[in-house]
């Protein structure tokens, strides 16, 4: 942007107009023309904020690990592996169903379909819920050498399972279930937690 010429457009704004529709649409299904209505900015002001559509949906997956995906990281901070996973379910069930945002979730409806085009966005994503299960994964080892699971409770397949319980609610509310639809859902799931 030239000196001397303000910016007419609030930047934080702008990227949370553009987390809702790459969190309705996904990032393939999210054309320009898309962004830059729901922004209320033309193309070159895009680019010049943002960088191209790669770059903007890389920023507002930041914006969405940071603030409505907050819930991961706090529950990882609860003091024993039930309430970690009982608080990582409900937040899930929470966050995927609010009325204030599209349902389900960013992280795994951008990674569902994508051609070539997608690899790299759709690789970061595959990256970024790994990251999200290995941390559960190390949590649930120290639940483990603290005596808190059962000597038998394998943590990098209760960190898979509690993955796939979540991805799979995701999918849900993207469908329309509803926030008590999914939280019998974690009801059913902490029912077969190990004790």
């Amino acid at each position: 942007m030239p000196p001397g010429r303000p910016r007419v457009f609030d930047l934080e704004e702008a990227l949370e107009r553009a987390l809702e529709v790459f969190w309705r649409k996904g990032y393939e299904g999210t054309s320009l023309q898309d962004l830059t209505e729901a922004m209320g900015i033309n193309r070159p002001s895009l680019y010049a904020a943002f960088g191209n559509k790669e770059d903007l949906f890389r920023k507002a997956l930041d914006r969405y690990v940071e603030g409505p995906g907050s819930f991961v990281r706090e529950s990882l901070c609860e003091p024993t592996a039930r309430a970690v996973v009982e608080r990582l379910l409900n937040g899930a069930a929470l966050m995927q169903t609010s009325p204030c945002r599209p349902h389900g979730c960013l992280v795994v409806q951008s990674a569902l379909v994508g051609g070539a085009a997608a690899d790299p966005i759709r690789q970061e994503l595959v990256s970024l819920r790994s990251a999200v299960e290995t941390a559960l994964r190390r949590r649930l080892e120290r639940a483990s050498a603290e005596g808190d699971l059962p000597p038998d409770a394998d943590p990098a397949d209760l960190a898979r399972y509690v993955a796939t319980i979540t991805h799979g609610m995701a999918v849900q509310a993207a469908g329309g279930a509803s926030l008590e639809e999914l939280q019998r859902v974690v009801l059913i799931a902490l029912r077969t937690w190990p004790s």
